[in-house]
């Protein structure tokens, strides 16, 4: 016997965090990409890093889902947006997509904590320290940019930049590695 233990606004709301897991990771295979092209083995490494790492926030929250009984809505996802011009202008969306992400989870904890589900406020807690991490990776990568010249690196800056992005500590290994 199957029962649902989550409200359906709660099983909205998680609904619509797995479509925005999905929009992250769709951001970061395009900027993985647009580094490929700009020639910045560092830069994308890290992206694919953290793409498949959305992908993985995605598949703890459906499975979460399941686990409680309730229905995975799988919603299409609208194209990534334009490229950045610059490696300053890619660490500022991932800033602002982590910081969108973070919002939209926040939010989840409020009505899970309302609503005092507390399997659902305790199984959020991994995503709230998870975004605390990424939201200060981006910020240190954004401040370290800034230093060698922000939208006006030189090429030497840049590539030292991308270089430091290979021994960048991060918990999902691309595919390659795995």
């Amino acid at each position: 016997m199957k029962t649902n233990r989550l409200s359906n606004e709660l099983t909205e709301a998680l609904n619509k965090q797995i479509t925005l897991e999905a929009v992250s990771s769709q951001i970061y295979l395009m900027l993985a990409c647009w580094a490929d092209e700009a020639n910045m083995a560092g830069v994308n490494d890290f992206m694919m890093k953290h793409a498949t790492e959305e992908r993985e926030h995605m598949t703890k929250i459906i499975e979460y889902i399941q686990e409680r009984g309730a229905k995975v809505t799988i919603e299409a996802i609208d194209a990534p947006g334009a490229e950045p011009k610059n490696v300053l202008e890619c660490f500022e969306m991932v800033y602002k997509q982590e910081t969108k992400n973070t919002d939209a989870i926040y939010k989840i904890v409020t009505q899970a904590f309302e609503e005092k589900d507390w399997a659902t406020w305790n199984f959020l807690q991994w995503l709230v320290a998870e975004q605390r991490e990424e939201e200060k990776l981006a910020l240190e990568l954004l401040d370290r940019l800034k230093l060698a010249g922000g939208a006006n690196a030189t090429d030497t800056a840049k590539f030292e930049f991308d270089k430091s992005l290979k021994t960048t500590p991060q918990q999902f290994p691309t595919t390659e590695t795995k």
